[in-house]
């Protein structure tokens, strides 16, 4: 237990100068989520694990997100029919599903977005991985 411990408090330390560098209103949000997912696979340690990985991988902030979600709702996108649960991790399937550019205002432009049973998502356009649930 103590070595996960050192282990977890390591590497915060490398990774802390990356996260902070991170742009706020992504890191913000990637970090909450990262930290979540964390804490439910690892406990702990997992939270503060996925608290910096979150960190720099980014999302809409908070704030951003009501506006966002309007936004998606004027644009009238499809909804997609998944069977499985949407969640951040989730890989969306490789046909089927139509991505739309993220307007370069919400400073997420490296991801794309769609909407999964009715709820918008960020995804990751490489892997088609959800990074994030706009609520």
């Amino acid at each position: 237990m103590s070595k996960k411990i050192l282990f977890a408090g390591a590497v915060l330390v490398v990774l802390a100068p990356v996260g902070a560098f991170a742009q706020s209103g992504g890191a913000a949000a990637g970090a909450t989520t990262g930290a979540v997912g964390g804490a439910i696979v690892g406990g702990p340690v997992g939270a503060a694990i996925g608290g910096v990985t979150g960190a720099i991988v980014g999302g809409l902030a908070d704030q951003q997100q009501p506006q966002f979600r309007q936004y998606v709702v004027t644009q009238g996108v499809p909804s997609y029919r998944y069977q499985e649960e949407v969640r951040v991790g989730a890989t969306l399937p490789a046909s089927g599903v139509q991505y739309y550019e993220v307007p370069q205002q919400y400073g997420v432009t490296n991801y794309r977005y769609t909407v999964v049973n009715d709820t918008p998502v960020l995804v990751e356009p490489g892997t088609r991985r959800i990074v994030q649930v706009i609520r």
